[in-house]
């Protein structure tokens, strides 16, 4: 069993609490992504699991045992750094089986490690050079190679693509994948960046001031977002928000802040007559062919299979990815339906789903 349970995890700064009593139970091979804004205390959390910051409260267990007080060399796990952190001076041989040196493994043993870890990443042309001849994809690809030669029971993951071109992150995303399906050893993954958790997670974390505000899969967060703030984070485009009052019945209809009255397909019972966010994707948005919200075109961007279109509607930005041509221009009025089935309910004032 090489699981990890975080139970009730508190991190304080003398008086000030960065990490609120957090509870996350990751199954053996289980790849999670912590996800939040910065400063939300993920690598944080990350830097207690792996025994780099001392925990102020509550339990850390990995494969069902105890770690609070192990140093991290006894937790059997392994860290990829948002840096890479390699040796300059060393090859990327010497650099991936530097740990077992360490750990006083023999040269066969070390030589055979390094080998097999060097064949799943495609390492193996370049074990002679030195990080400075690599280039920055073949250095985490050292650095995930370091991290596998030890065979730990959990492997953590620091940012590990934020240091690298766009094209090449997307690359790298499906080669960490693709390494999870080949090894099935348990991942911990920090990351800011919510396409990289929805593309790449079994489960995703999502932190926001130190707390949990949601855990499940990448479509359950997607689908069913517990509050506004998991509704705005996972998404791009971002989820679009209106307030309103609802009125239930046969047509349930949002009353807009000025007036203007918009038909929905369905809405919660508990809903009716209630102050309400309302959520709706970007891709979920449509022309009205009667009635609508009146909406004024402040930016299109087309992306060739796509056309992103900012519009202003009640005082408010929405963004509108529209999959068909269409001729928008700035400062065009248009209606805009919003007679979709996925539509997301929110109280006003607790922000929580309805």
């Amino acid at each position: 069993m090489s699981g990890l349970t975080i139970k009730n995890v508190r991190k304080s700064y003398g008086a000030v609490d960065i990490i609120h009593g957090v509870d996350v139970d990751i199954s053996d091979g289980e790849f999670v992504i912590l996800v939040g804004p910065s400063g939300c205390g993920k690598s944080t959390l990350l830097r207690m699991i792996a025994g780099l910051e001392d925990i102020t409260g509550g339990e850390i267990s990995i494969g069902g045992r105890v770690v609070n007080n192990l140093p991290p060399k006894d937790r059997d796990i392994a860290m990829v750094f948002q840096n890479y952190a390699l040796y300059p001076q060393m090859t990327v041989a010497q650099n991936m089986g530097f740990a077992l040196e360490l750990a006083g493994a023999k040269r066969p043993e070390i030589e055979k490690k390094v080998g097999e870890a060097a064949q799943i990443l495609g390492l193996q042309p370049l074990l002679g050079r030195k990080p400075a001849q690599l280039s920055g994809g073949q250095r985490q690809r050292v650095a995930m190679g370091r991290a596998i030669v030890r065979d730990p029971k959990v492997f953590l993951f620091d940012e590990p693509l934020s240091n690298l071109d766009a094209k090449l992150r997307v690359k790298m995303r499906a080669e960490i994948k693709a390494l999870h399906q080949r090894l099935k050893t348990t991942i911990v993954y920090v990351t800011h960046d919510q396409i990289e958790a929805m593309t790449m997670a079994d489960k995703i974390v999502v932190l926001q001031g130190g707390k949990v505000e949601q855990i499940g899969t990448p479509l359950e967060l997607y689908d069913r977002p517990r509050n506004v703030f998991v509704a705005g984070f996972l998404g791009s485009p971002a989820m679009n928000f209106l307030e309103g009052r609802l009125t239930g019945g046969p047509k349930p209809t949002l009353v807009l802040p000025t007036g203007t009255s918009v038909e929905l397909v369905n809405a919660p019972a508990q809903a009716d007559g209630r102050d309400v966010i309302i959520g709706i994707r970007p891709e979920d948005i449509s022309f009205a062919t009667d009635g609508g919200v009146p909406a004024t075109v402040t930016v299109v961007e087309p992306t060739g299979s796509e056309t992103h279109v900012a519009l202003e509607v009640e005082g408010k930005e929405i963004t509108w990815v529209m999959r068909e041509r269409a001729e928008l221009t700035p400062n065009q009025t248009v209606k805009l339906s919003l007679k979709s089935p996925n539509i997301h309910f929110f109280d006003k004032v607790t922000q929580q789903r309805l």
